[in-house]
């Protein structure tokens, strides 16, 4: 029982150090593909969300494209009270795929 239990642990140690590297966008063949970079920006207490697209398409950039979202940093809404530890340029990034 004990062997198993060293084993058990040995087996989880060595699945934990997966020596997989990720590419950066630096090293990703940009041969056909469509590059999306977010991003947020502060000014004072106004918070600019930018999206910014590139077309890559037989290794030329064939499009680009940018998108801002201009909001306060602190919004007051309707539905629940103000938290005052909220802030928009510290909210997550969700990314949706179609």
């Amino acid at each position: 029982m004990k062997y198993l239990l060293i084993l058990g642990v040995a087996l989880s140690l060595l699945s934990c150090s997966n020596t997989q590297k990720e590419d950066n966008l630096e090293n990703l063949n940009k041969k056909s593909a469509r590059e999306v970079v977010l991003s947020t920006k502060t000014n004072g207490d106004t918070v600019y969300h930018i999206t910014k697209q590139i077309i890559w398409f037989n290794n030329e950039q064939i499009a680009t494209a940018t998108d801002t979202v201009v909001t306060l940093k602190k919004e007051n809404t309707w539905g629940t009270p103000q938290d005052s530890t909220l802030s928009l340029d510290q909210i997550p990034i969700y990314v949706t795929i179609q």
